[in-house]
Parts: structure tokens; sequence; C-alpha cells
């Protein structure tokens, strides 16, 4: 897994520099602004896992940087980084959309233990979202946002059934289903033509299997029916 990125934006340089020895130490990459138009720069041209941010800046204070972001489209965790003490300042800023909100002075060690919590959760989301666009099993990998199979990242054509039963297969690995079970669920039909799976099964072996007649992931299991067969 690729270091973390946090972008660090105060008009006190100190303060950049301790955060930034800080996160260092704890194996992030640091990046600083000084500013809240670098800081806007920065962030539009390149990712970030965290931007610790402080508020009051001139011309683009950290509100501004904030509500900015967020309306680009961009939801990296972000927490604001305040000489403003008061609970109101606190709720606005949490309620603009920041992610969390320290005070100054702060614990070095304690706003790092945050930034991690903060990037680990993040990180979790993104992997969790990107689960939930595709299914990758050994060299395939089938996308619900295109609705479209590949093999060793070739895109395969297959057609629209061919399509449904690679889905089917991939949701459930290495289990078997009789030819009675793979009719009901792609053509939703209680009546089971057996002939139509059989022609199914062969045209996808030739099309994902490099010796279709000794098929290595869609096998047939004798007098039950086919599992595919993939490791996660």
């Amino acid at each position: 897994m690729s270091k973390p990125r946090v972008l660090v934006v105060d008009d006190e340089n100190a303060v950049r520099k301790l955060i930034k020895t800080v996160l260092e130490g704890d194996g992030m990459v640091v990046l600083q602004a000084e500013n809240g138009m670098e800081a806007m720069r920065m962030i539009s041209e390149e990712p970030f896992d965290l931007v610790l941010l402080d508020i009051m800046m001139e011309n683009v204070d950290g509100y501004d940087v904030l509500g900015q972001t967020r309306n680009m489209g961009i939801h990296t965790p972000i927490i604001f980084l305040s000489g403003k003490k008061e609970d109101t300042d606190q709720i606005i800023g949490l309620g603009l959309g920041a992610d969390a909100y320290t005070t100054k002075p702060f614990s070095p060690l304690v706003l790092c233990a945050q930034v991690k919590s903060q990037i680990k959760r993040y990180r979790q989301l993104q992997e969790s979202k990107q689960q939930a666009l595709h299914i990758a099993l050994g060299p395939f990998l089938f996308n619900h946002h295109t609705y479209t199979f590949q093999k060793n990242n070739q895109e395969i054509a297959l057609s629209s059934k061919e399509l449904q039963l690679m889905k089917f297969f991939m949701e459930h690995p290495n289990q078997v289903f009789s030819k009675e079970q793979l009719y009901q669920n792609i053509w939703k039909d209680t009546v089971v033509d057996n002939n139509t799976i059989m022609v199914y099964i062969r045209h996808l072996r030739t099309k994902i299997e490099e010796n279709p007649t000794h098929p290595k992931y869609i096998k047939t299991v004798w007098g039950i029916g086919y599992r595919f067969s993939v490791e996660r």
C-alpha cells in the first residue's frame, strides 16, 4: 500500500514544519501550502489522503478552501486546525463538512493519531466503493458500472446472457450449481432448457478458456452441474 499523502495548510511556517516532522516520522508523505490559494491549486492538481487546514488565513480562508474542495466533488478528509476555540466555531466548521476540528495549541502525537484514524477510514471507504464497482477474481474482472468483462486486463466480448452468466459465476465462485439453478437465476424461468445452458457454457469456455475441451475455470461437476473454479 502506498504511503499516505497529507497536505498541511497553515500560514505559520513553524506549525507546518512541526506537523511535517511528526507525520513524516510516521511514514507519511507531507506537502505544504502557506495560504488558501496555494492549497486550492494543489488540491485540484493532485490527490491527497487528508488535508490539515488552518482557518484564519488572508484572502482565502480555511472555510473557503473547504467549500471549494467539496464543490469540486473532492471528498478527501479535512481536519480543521485552528486557534478558534469557541463551540460555535467548531460547530460551524463541522457543519460545513470538515471531518474533524482540532484547536491550537495541539499535541503533535494526538494529532498524528487523528490523522491516521481519518486516513484509515477514508481508504477503507474508497476500497469499498471500488469493490462495489467491480468483481475481481483471478485473471477476471467484471465491471458493474460499464457491464463489461475482462481477462488479464483485456476485454472479452460477451452477449447479454453470457455477461449475466459470468456475473453470476463470479458472485458465487467455487460453488456448484445445477443446470436448473443456473436457468432459474439467469433466465428467470422455472421451465429448464438443458440444451440452452450447455450451449452458453460451451460459448463461454470458447471465449475464456485456454483449452475449452479441458476447461480450467468453468468445470463440469458430473451428475450435478457446473462450478466456476478460481482463486479469490
